[in-house]
């Protein structure tokens, strides 16, 4: 039996999402600088109240695209009236997907995954959808919390998505948390 935590944290909850603390301790430049380039196609997964996502738009410029994808509608909304009327709206393009698909199509540079893989009810068939895809090359950054997710877990993350055809090629030093890089194989 599994000790998972796989609960989604609720649109009610969203507003310990998105504020100025967090912004200090998980700057989005700092840690998609490295990682996103303008005219980059990302997919985010469980873009939340778009903390990140905003930062993307702006990153991959109007070249590139950012597919944020959340399960929650009340999340997308949030996303939605953040960037209404503004400059990055048209490089922003909003998904709802199910509990058992994330349902977009395209090729992506990049998939983002921040604290959620630890809220996937099947690792497995995820990975799996998830290097479909990608581009050739494309990457997948993972990055989970320190206190939801042991290291094993995340070792069996990794492992899993190997096994979907992911590698390894960044550990990027995020402590408390654990993140990783991952590389579809060509």
């Amino acid at each position: 039996m599994s000790t998972r935590n796989t609960h989604v944290c609720p649109v009610k909850k969203s507003g310990s999402l998105d504020n100025r603390v967090r912004r200090w301790l998980q700057n989005p430049q700092k840690i998609l600088a490295p990682y996103i380039k303008e005219g980059m196609d990302v997919l985010e997964v469980g873009c939340g109240p778009g903390f990140f996502t905003l930062d993307m738009a702006w990153m991959v410029g109007k070249s590139g695209k950012v597919v944020a994808v959340d399960l929650q509608e009340g999340m997308l909304e949030q996303v939605q009236e953040k960037i209404s009327g503004s400059e990055i709206e048209q490089n922003i393009e909003l998904h709802r997907c199910t509990g058992d698909s994330i349902g977009v199509s395209g090729s992506f540079d990049l998939a983002f995954l921040f604290y959620i893989v630890h809220e996937l009810p099947d690792r497995e068939a995820f990975f799996t959808e998830m290097v479909s895809l990608l581009k050739d090359g494309g990457r997948v950054y993972i990055e989970e919390p320190p206190f939801h997710v042991s290291k094993k877990e995340f070792e069996e993350s990794l492992e899993i998505a190997a096994e979907a055809g992911l590698t390894a090629v960044d550990r990027p030093n995020r402590f408390p948390d654990k993140a990783a890089v991952l590389q579809k194989r060509l």
